[in-house]
């Protein structure tokens, strides 16, 4: 089936209509707020970026998914997942306002990234709770169609954010003043989505039940222990295991590409911080357009040339293409990059969920997929932290991007040396 027939099927359920509605609401928040901290952290003309400070920025937009999303699920299954999205909203708006001010007021750079970090991690319990919703609003034959679209169609909405962002911002300006309309701006929209959830009812979503589920503070404690298990499992588990490994080398080399690309955009690329926010917005508008391509070919290329050969064949075409598109360092060439990296980076993502679900055993899932999103994004940050060590101020580096393109062919025949042969299995198809 395709992604619009897909979304027609899931949108027959009025409960997951309003989920649904809850989490595009949301993620379109999401965009307009990382576009102001991007904005503000990269690109604000009153100050100077340096290589350390965007790998400050990107661990302020990260960290929180990687440090608290282990132990968010400890919360989400005790506390009404329905009343979780109708309060998050009204936290992070808070917030939000608190942080407006905070710009405002010309305050210091660390209380700003206190108070962003304190959204985010709101965040981080929202998306958790809206995860652990779903299949309580979709029949069990559609969960995965709707665990498909869902996320898709959040990530469209996220890059919509960013555009109306970037909008408000040529309309109040790129001063304080403008990050502070950003912030309330996002705030504002976030707190629409809390209408939306109030619509369901408080018991809908869960969590059932269970007398026998363990305290607070001992499920904590469990978490470190869980983790550590499901690590020692997923070792056993090659195909997964390498698939992990294959994503995390995408977002290692990424944060790497895009530490690279702040610098160059802010200092090689443009004149002025408004000329280089517009060179680094139109390489994100063309990875978004090679998420979404992603979406197309994926299912299409593993169907005729299984998960086990396209994952290596895009940690090899990232690798190749990027070097050859970027090593001239014009505007173009990293525009059309980002393009590739979009396609390259969000094929493996898909195989590798595919790989994890498939060959992980289901007491195992939730803990792997813990492990899963630590790695996806702590990979990133660490990325940017090692850039920040080995960029020139203007970003300008060929060995920087050299290291880039050989990581990924690096990854890709560490792929194949770990993963078992495996028959032609192509990703699992929507049912119909």
């Amino acid at each position: 089936m395709s992604f619009v027939s897909d979304l027609r099927v899931v949108l027959e359920g009025r409960d997951f209509r309003r989920l649904f509605g809850t989490r595009l609401v949301s993620q379109f928040s999401d965009g307009i707020f990382q576009f102001a901290v991007v904005g503000f952290a990269f690109f604000s003309p009153e100050r100077s970026t340096s290589a350390v400070e965007v790998a400050a920025g990107l661990a302020v937009l990260l960290l929180p998914y990687s440090i608290l999303g282990p132990f968010a699920g400890v919360f989400i299954d005790r506390w009404s997942r329905r009343q979780i999205l109708v309060v998050a909203p009204l936290v992070r708006g808070a917030l939000l306002l608190t942080t407006a001010a905070l710009v405002a007021a010309d305050a210091p750079d660390a209380l700003f990234y206190t108070a962003a970090l304190a959204v985010l991690g709101v965040n981080r319990f929202f998306l958790a709770a809206l995860g652990a919703s779903l299949p309580h609003v979709v029949p069990a034959d559609r969960l995965l169609v709707a665990n498909a679209v869902t996320p898709t169609s959040g990530t469209v909405l996220t890059f919509f954010g960013v555009g109306l962002g970037y909008l408000l911002r040529t309309v109040f300006g790129a001063d304080h003043r403008g990050t502070a309309v950003l912030m309330i701006a996002s705030g504002v929209v976030f707190g629409l989505s809390a209408l939306i959830a109030r619509t369901m009812d408080r018991h809908l979503l869960g969590p059932a039940y269970d007398p026998n589920r363990p305290q607070t503070r001992e499920a904590l404690r469990h978490v470190v222990s869980g983790l550590t298990d499901g690590a020692r499992h997923i070792v056993h588990h090659r195909a997964a295991a390498a698939a992990m490994g294959a994503m995390a080398t995408h977002r290692f080399m990424y944060g790497m590409c895009t530490a690279m690309l702040v610098m160059l955009s802010r200092y090689y690329f443009a004149d002025s911080a408004e000329n280089a926010l517009a060179a680094a917005s139109l390489v994100a508008a063309t990875s978004g357009v090679g998420y979404f391509l992603a979406i197309l070919v994926t299912p299409w290329a593993t169907e005729r040339f299984t998960v086990e050969s396209w994952i290596p064949a895009m940690l090899v075409t990232a690798g190749v293409l990027t070097f050859a598109l970027c090593a001239p360092f014009q505007q173009w060439g990293f525009a059309v990059g980002g393009l590739v990296l979009g396609v390259a980076g969000q094929s493996i993502k898909i195989c590798a969920d595919t790989s994890v679900q498939r060959d992980v055993e289901d007491a195992y899932l939730g803990r792997a997929f813990s492990i899963y999103d630590m790695l996806f994004n702590g990979t990133y940050v660490l990325a940017a932290a090692l850039a920040a060590a080995l960029l020139p101020a203007d970003g300008r580096s060929l060995p920087v991007l050299g290291l880039i393109a050989a990581g990924y062919l690096g990854g890709a025949v560490l792929y194949r040396a770990i993963t078992p042969s495996r028959a032609n299995e192509p990703l699992p198809s929507s049912p119909s």
